[in-house]
C-alpha cells in the first residue's frame, strides 16, 4: 500500500514538474534574473520557481563523446507557498531516464541521488532541503545521468545567482 500511494505521488509531482516546465518555457512570467539563474513566478496554483539551464553538456557512450538530441535541460526549484514552503528540486534531463536509474548529484564535496520517472528526477524523500542548501554554499552543481538508450550525460549548472534566486522566489511565494 505505501509502495503505491508513494507511486501515486511521484506522479503528481511529476505532473506538477511537467507543468511548471512547459509554463517556464513558454511563460512571458520571469520576475527576476540573478546571473545564471531566473526566477518565475504563476498563479492557480500558486508558485514561484528558479531554473537554469547548464553551461557544460558532455555525452558518452562506450566512454566516448557522442553527439545526441536532447529537449531542455533545467534544474529547478518550486516554492507552493504554504504547500511546499522549503522548496522542491526537480531536473529533467531532456530524454528518457534509463529505468530504474538515478541522477548522480555533486555539490563540493557533497553527493545526492535522485530518483528518476520518464524524463524527470527529484531527490529522496527529505532531501530537498540538503540539497538546496549545499546548491547555496556550492559553485556548481554536476548531474550525471544514464538515458534509456544508455547514453551517459554530465550535465553541469553554475550555482552563480542561486541563493539570491531562491530568496526571491521562496519570498513571493511563501508570503
Amino acid at each position: 500500500m505505501a509502495s503505491k500511494l508513494a507511486r501515486v505521488a511521484a506522479g503528481l509531482c511529476l505532473a506538477a514538474f511537467a507543468t511548471t516546465a512547459s509554463a517556464q518555457a513558454t511563460s512571458t512570467n520571469r520576475v527576476a534574473a540573478n546571473v545564471d539563474w531566473s526566477v518565475f513566478e504563476g498563479e492557480n496554483p500558486s508558485e514561484c520557481w528558479g531554473v537554469s539551464a547548464p553551461k557544460e553538456t558532455v555525452n558518452t557512450r562506450d566512454g566516448r563523446v557522442v553527439a545526441v538530441r536532447r529537449s531542455a535541460i533545467q534544474l529547478f526549484v518550486t516554492f507552493r507557498g504554504e504547500a511546499n514552503p522549503k522548496g522542491a528540486v526537480s531536473f529533467t534531463g531532456g530524454y528518457p531516464f534509463a529505468p530504474g536509474s538515478t541522477v548522480n548529484v555533486e555539490i563540493g564535496d557533497s553527493e545526492f541521488e535522485m530518483i528518476t520517472d520518464g524524463e524527470w528526477a527529484w531527490p529522496v524523500e527529505g532531501e530537498d532541503a540538503k540539497v538546496i542548501t549545499a546548491m547555496k554554499r556550492g559553485a556548481t552543481a554536476v548531474l550525471t545521468a544514464r538515458s534509456a538508450r544508455g547514453t551517459q550525460t554530465k550535465d553541469t549548472f553554475s550555482l552563480l545567482g542561486f541563493t539570491a534566486a531562491m530568496d526571491e522566489a521562496e519570498k513571493r511565494c511563501t508570503k
